[in-house]
């Protein structure tokens, strides 16, 4: 990616989406911060209730709806931020933005935090945004990392500084759609994949307080999930494209199953729900035995 990291345990997108609390993450040990999910125009989200846990399954459901400050508030947030930490933005687009001119929501995004961030992190997996997920069908993709490929020459002109593009995908994906992803992200020169964002699989947890709530599963129960489509797109890729483990690593064990997955960065969530800072060392020592 063109990066070096501090260490390879970061914090997946969704704790910090406003950029509000840089600085604080940072002194927990990081070895990077992905903020976000950020899009062009605020929005509120969903209505509330819309965050359950279910702690018998160290779980979380969430269905924020991708509620953001708008991008130009994320922005004024981040340069306040002290921290030499190495950052990634997540960025999605409008719920009432359609998927046929998507990539200009994902263009304004990209352009606004492109001199603050290290990496892109291009979010077409949430499922808590309609059909967001569509923009994973290999035509919607190859469109949209076609456009962002070319954006990010243009602003690397602009500002003398190369910033790497990572494309989040779901764990809901089956082998032929990994397929046309590994290929799509192969052609257009992706620097990295993030493997996953949430489910909406309740395979795990029926029965369970919430489990009947709509949004994206995570924690323990979307590890298995998660680390199988790792799994898929180390095979398909062959190393041409670093792979980011995230889903369900709950601890150090958890994080060193994801390396040997073929991920050369983790990042952690819920796991830090549950656990506190101290997973986060557990991480790091996991990579280094």
């Amino acid at each position: 990616m063109g990066i070096d990291f501090p260490n390879p345990v970061g914090l997946a997108a969704g704790l910090d989406k406003h950029a509000e609390h840089v600085d604080a993450l940072a002194r927990l040990g990081f070895g990077f911060l992905e903020l976000g999910g950020v899009t062009p125009r605020p929005q509120p989200g969903n209505p509330r209730p819309r965050l359950f846990r279910l702690p018998e399954a160290r779980a979380i459901i969430n269905r924020y709806g991708l509620n953001s400050v708008g991008v130009d508030a994320f922005v004024e947030n981040l340069k306040q931020a002290r921290s030499k930490a190495v950052i990634g933005v997540n960025i999605g687009k409008n719920k009432d933005t359609p998927n046929e001119r998507a990539a200009d929501d994902y263009e304004r995004c990209m352009e606004a935090v492109y001199p603050l961030a290290h990496y892109v992190s291009i979010n077409v997996s949430s499922p808590n945004t309609p059909g967001l997920r569509e923009l994973q069908s290999a035509q919607f993709l190859t469109d949209l990392l076609s456009r962002l490929t070319r954006k990010r020459s243009l602003l690397r002109e602009r500002h003398g500084r190369h910033v790497a593009l990572v494309l989040k995908v779901s764990p809901d994906l089956d082998d032929a759609a990994l397929r046309d992803l590994a290929e799509a992200a192969r052609r257009e020169r992706i620097d990295a994949i993030a493997a996953t964002n949430t489910t909406v699989s309740r395979e795990d947890v029926q029965g369970l307080r919430h489990a009947d709530e709509a949004g994206g599963l995570s924690g323990a129960p979307l590890f298995q999930r998660s680390t199988r489509v790792l799994h898929t797109l180390a095979s398909l890729l062959k190393g041409e494209i670093p792979l980011i483990g995230v889903g369900g690593i709950m601890s150090g064990a958890d994080a060193h199953a994801k390396f040997a997955a073929g991920a050369s960065l983790v990042q952690v969530y819920s796991g830090l729900v549950y656990r506190g800072p101290r997973l986060i060392s557990e991480c790091v020592a996991a990579h280094e035995a």
